[in-house]
């Protein structure tokens, strides 16, 4: 059985297991996690899966200006428009 606070240290842990920037112990102890979490599981094949679609994209994405002013606005960085 799993406890949540195992599944709350995978979840901050997301990003670094999958690009594969985190120490081997730790990737060791997420794995084991894995092994008996299947939500756990789930989230990181689903991840996994998405970002591998994302890469082998034949079309870059390009947002519209419009969209990337508004978002740049709302997030306070308009310093970073022009860069």
């Amino acid at each position: 059985m799993h406890r949540h606070e195992d599944c709350r240290q995978l979840l901050n842990s997301l990003s670094g297991y999958v690009d594969g920037d985190l120490h081997q112990e730790l990737c060791d102890e997420i794995e084991l996690h894995m092994k008996d979490c299947e939500n756990c599981r789930i989230v990181v094949d689903t991840l996994s899966k998405t970002i591998s679609l994302y890469q082998t994209s034949s079309e870059p994405i390009k947002v519209p200006d419009e969209v990337r002013q508004r978002l740049f606005h709302r997030l306070d960085l308009d310093e970073f428009l022009n860069l």
